[in-house]
């Protein structure tokens, strides 16, 4: 009895977490950095725009890793959002993975009230449940499903929150919300597959933390925001 009151107060606390973009009215920015291994070998930066009716998103990330003085992966990829009122109605990025070129164009159709994406990995329509996979919505902790930043794909996903615990980065303290991501499909490829563990502020609205495995062991770092 104690562990499930235990999770409800949990949810109380970060209730208001899972609002609209109006949470981040006044935000300028997120700075992340990418790390690897222990090292720090890039970053994921957000900046944002705030008017009457809406916001705009940007993202730009870089990372690279190198193995005796040669790039054996990397990734540079710049990206646009927009909603308004509080609905994501343009999305639209850019990336090279490997001088690979991956991209994505959504836009809302308010006729068919969906999302119509042209994507390297998929096109087509999509319900607007889903969300953008990317680091600095807390949307994507209450979403089941989420579109890939990346390519366009669309990717079922489960949520569960683990614990409250309090980690430092950089020096600062913060009473975080520790979540698991993963995908719904476990018959996916290793390599498909989504699985993350997330670390929420829910009094900021912050994810502060990401980390998964994959050639490696990889962090995303809150570094700085205002």
């Amino acid at each position: 009895m104690r562990k499930y009151l235990f999770i409800i107060i949990i949810l109380l606390l970060a209730s208001k977490t899972f609002s609209h973009t109006s949470h981040y009215k006044g935000l300028k920015k997120i700075e992340m950095d990418v790390i690897r291994n222990g090292e720090v070998i890039g970053y994921s930066n957000y900046f944002f725009e705030h008017n009457d009716k809406g916001m705009t998103v940007k993202n730009y990330t870089k990372f690279k890793v190198e193995l005796l003085g040669i790039t054996v992966f990397s990734v540079s990829s710049e990206a646009i959002e927009k909603y308004q009122d509080n609905k994501l109605i343009f999305f639209k990025s850019n990336t090279f993975q490997n001088n690979k070129e991956k991209f994505v164009n959504l836009k809302y159709d308010k006729n068919l009230n969906k999302f119509i994406i042209d994507g390297s990995s998929f096109k087509g329509e999509a319900e607007l449940h889903n969300v953008i996979g990317n680091w600095w919505s807390h949307k994507i902790l209450a979403a089941n499903s989420q579109i890939s930043p990346l390519s366009g794909s669309i990717k079922e996903q489960t949520v569960n929150l683990l614990k409250r615990e309090k980690i430092e980065i950089y020096g600062k303290s913060y009473e975080v919300l520790h979540f698991k991501l993963k995908s719904k499909n476990e018959n996916l490829p290793k390599e498909k597959k989504l699985n993350f563990d997330i670390w929420l502020d829910p009094r900021k609205g912050l994810i502060v933390k990401i980390a998964y495995e994959r050639m490696g062991k990889w962090e995303y770092r809150l570094k700085n925001f205002e």
